[in-house]
């Protein structure tokens, strides 16, 4: 069946006729004209195509271009070395940049990505995205906005990096571009984002960055308000507003150069309203009739960008009609044919091949496969937190906190790496709410420890960019429960970009976070937060979680080096409870506090004690419980090893293993939610790997942590694990 669209053009392209004397040149010359409508002209026919591959089940990708082929007009007011962040109707902005840098083969590769081929250059089959490392376009999946944060952090970073004398993947003058659709623009991401550049330009801090707002007046089937996009953008102070009609190549050319050269010279934001219209549907099995009058469809059609387009080369005798539909045949000719040519191209054929940019990460992180340490080395049964197998390495001096040991931690760090940043909100001058971060900005000064925004999306982005452009982000999010406003910036931004780009783009960033209960009633659920599950499915990611003082040193030293060697993205899961903690047993002995020092072997354990009858596997505030229980037991006649898992990903299995086989009787205890939380996936690894013990669990209850002492009934105890421990022993008498 032939797409309206198609049919409409090729007839109302053939009514074109030159009206008397040749129309003014412009700015635009009649080369030029032709080169972006080539542009244009490709990325209709790769919509066209994408419908013809669906048909015949040999494409796997629809959502298109048409309607905002006036996009090409931005990319031209561009430059190649301008880091982009597209909207997945930006075809011919993604070509006409091709044209800019000789070499590239963009029709082929997007119908590559079509067809979900495993050569395709960028995402290597997993998803068909807009994205090249050598047009420095950052690939983006099906956003909703999700991509401002990350944009917001590149163009911070640019002028961030140059104030610290380091490089980035641009030009130091570069403008970072981001298009996003008029729906998108009601996303909390994009208000997030927006607000966020805008609040930087307030403070005078430098924001190249050029928003596009292709505005199509309706989001899948639902309209967008007429006038809502100026109303919303049009007259907010500090966002220079700039409205482009982008069926219009010449002036969506004309403003679009404008726009850019004002935020390429004055280093503030900018939005680029471009109205456009919506061709051929949302996406392949779209009917648009079933919500669109015949009227508002037939008035689409005729505002064609590539009509538009066809006329005004008409009216500057530049082209003839007849010119014009050879063009535009010649360009379905070649669409085609390489259509066909890759239509069986060989696809992703197995887990390994899919998974490849997770496991090529992870094969690059420092310590991510360290020699296995004999069981025999494990120490006599103490209580006192003696290092075991997989201990921290190096380091020395008078015991600290772990509030202390990780300021000390990260000032080390921040000397070592020039690169290095650490932001997040109260962290600079107040030194966070804990103290953890006190002294640091003295101690590195303004552009390298600041505070944020109170906005978790805008922090991530920050981090986002900043990883991006070669430096190390240590963002703070103030605590566990304020994640989930933002965890897809990890989950659908930083964790992905590895995948997506075949590991051409990496996301290097430490995202400390202050988490967990145990603060004896204070703050509620807001400051006592047991929900990790968010984190721990995301493919790829590093969760450190530790609870001791030299742990905690060691774990951020090891993220560290994972994010600056592999570009790993991860995760340090801070017990707040524990910051201040010094003593174990007893008031006055110490028994909390560790010297600051050493490193971490990602994803191993660590044991204390080698009691033969169980062995309780636990981590965070949950270490300090078994071992104050394990204590108490052991005067009951029940000796009990303690396994500290230190790493929620990747989970310490060979440590667990080990471990578990020295007794035969394995407890977790869990202070996360019995759905969701840790204990599932310790059990299921034992379960995996065949382990024949006894196997058993306490965790807290599937709950929200309520205020006060209420706090006491739902989260877990010294007296459950002691219970449970001592339950699961008799069991096996």
């Amino acid at each position: 069946m032939a797409e309206p669209a198609d049919a409409h053009f090729l007839e109302a392209a053939a009514a074109l006729a030159p009206p008397g004397p040749p129309a003014p040149a412009g700015p635009l010359s009649g080369e030029r004209l032709l080169e972006l409508f080539d542009a244009q002209l490709g990325s209709r026919h790769l919509d066209l195509a994408a419908r013809w591959l669906r048909a015949r089940g040999r494409g796997f990708y629809t959502i298109g271009s048409s309607g905002h082929e006036g996009n090409a007009a931005v990319a031209a007011a561009l430059r190649p070395g301008d880091p982009a962040l597209l909207h997945y109707r930006s075809g011919a902005f993604f070509l006409e940049r091709a044209r800019q840098v000789p070499g590239r083969t963009p029709l082929r590769d997007v119908l590559l990505g079509l067809v979900a081929a495993a050569e395709e250059p960028i995402a290597g089959g997993r998803h068909k995205v807009f994205g090249s490392h050598r047009l420095n376009v950052v690939p983006q999946t099906s956003t909703v906005a999700s991509h401002l944060p990350r944009a917001l952090g590149v163009a911070f970073a640019i002028e961030r990096a140059a104030r610290l004398g380091l490089g980035t993947p641009w030009p130091r003058d570069a403008v970072t571009v981001c298009s996003f659709g008029d729906a998108s623009a009601n996303h909390s991401t994009a208000a997030g984002a927006i607000n966020a550049a805008v609040n930087c330009g307030y403070q005078g801090l430098p924001m190249p960055l050029l928003l596009v707002c292709e505005d199509n007046g309706i989001g899948i089937s639902v309209r967008t308000p007429p006038g809502w996009i100026r109303a919303a953008y049009g007259s907010r102070p500090g966002l220079a507003y700039f409205h482009a009609d982008g069926c219009d190549l010449a002036d969506a050319h004309a403003v679009s150069a404008r726009a850019a050269a004002r935020v390429r010279e004055r280093r503030r934001p900018a939005f680029l309203h471009l109205r456009t219209v919506r061709l051929m549907g949302h996406a392949g099995s779209d009917v648009e009739s079933s919500y669109r009058t015949p009227a508002e469809l037939a008035a689409d059609l005729d505002r064609d960008p590539l009509l538009r387009t066809a006329r005004l080369l008409v009216e500057r005798r530049v082209a003839t009609p007849a010119e014009i539909i050879e063009r535009y045949e010649a360009k379905r000719a070649e669409v085609m044919a390489l259509a066909e040519e890759v239509a069986d191209a060989p696809r992703l054929s197995s887990a390994a091949e899919v998974m490849a940019p997770l496991r090529r990460t992870a094969a690059e992180t420092p310590g991510a496969r360290p020699a296995r340490t004999p069981p025999g080395s494990a120490p006599a049964a103490s209580g006192t937190g003696a290092p075991g197998p997989g201990d921290a390495r190096g380091g020395g001096g008078e015991g600290v906190t772990v509030a202390q040991a990780i300021n000390r931690t990260l000032g080390e760090l921040l000397d070592e790496r020039p690169g290095m940043v650490v932001f997040g909100e109260d962290v600079a001058r107040k030194g966070g709410v804990y103290g953890v971060t006190r002294g640091l900005l003295g101690r590195a000064g303004a552009a390298r420890v600041f505070d944020t925004i109170l906005d978790e999306q805008s922090i991530l982005g920050l981090a986002l960019g900043l990883g991006l452009a070669g430096m190390l982000p240590v963002p703070e999010i103030q605590y566990l429960a304020y994640l989930h406003n933002a965890a897809d910036q990890i989950r659908g931004e930083a964790a992905t970009l590895p995948f997506f780009s075949s590991g051409r783009y990496r996301n290097p960033m430490i995202v400390r976070i202050p988490g967990y209960a145990y603060q004896k009633g204070f703050g509620g659920h807001f400051h006592n937060d047991n929900a990790v599950a968010a984190l721990r499915d995301i493919p790829g990611l590093v969760i450190a979680s530790p609870s001791r003082p030299d742990d905690a040193a060691g774990t951020l030293r090891a993220c560290a080096d994972a994010a600056q060697a592999a570009g790993r993205v991860c995760v340090v899961l801070e017990p707040i409870a524990l910051y201040h903690v010094r003593d174990l047993h007893e008031d006055g002995d110490g028994g909390w506090l560790a010297p600051a020092g050493g490193t971490v072997p990602l994803g191993r354990a660590r044991t204390y004690g080698d009691g033969r009858d169980v062995t309780v596997v636990t981590f965070a505030n949950g270490l300090r419980m078994s071992l104050r229980a394990a204590r108490r037991l052991a005067a009951r006649g029940v000796r009990c090893r303690v396994l500290d898992l230190r790493w929620l990903a990747p989970l310490p299995v060979e440590d667990l293993l080990r471990e578990a086989r020295a007794t035969g009787a394995v407890l977790v205890a869990d202070e996360t939610r019995r759905t969701g939380g840790v204990s599932e996936a310790v059990l299921a690894a034992l379960a995996d790997a065949g382990f024949r013990g006894r196997a058993a669990r306490v965790a807290s209850e599937d709950s929200f942590i309520p205020l006060g002492d209420a706090a006491g009934h739902v989260l877990l105890s010294e007296k459950a694990i002691e219970d449970a421990a001592e339950k699961l022993v008799k069991s096996l008498l």
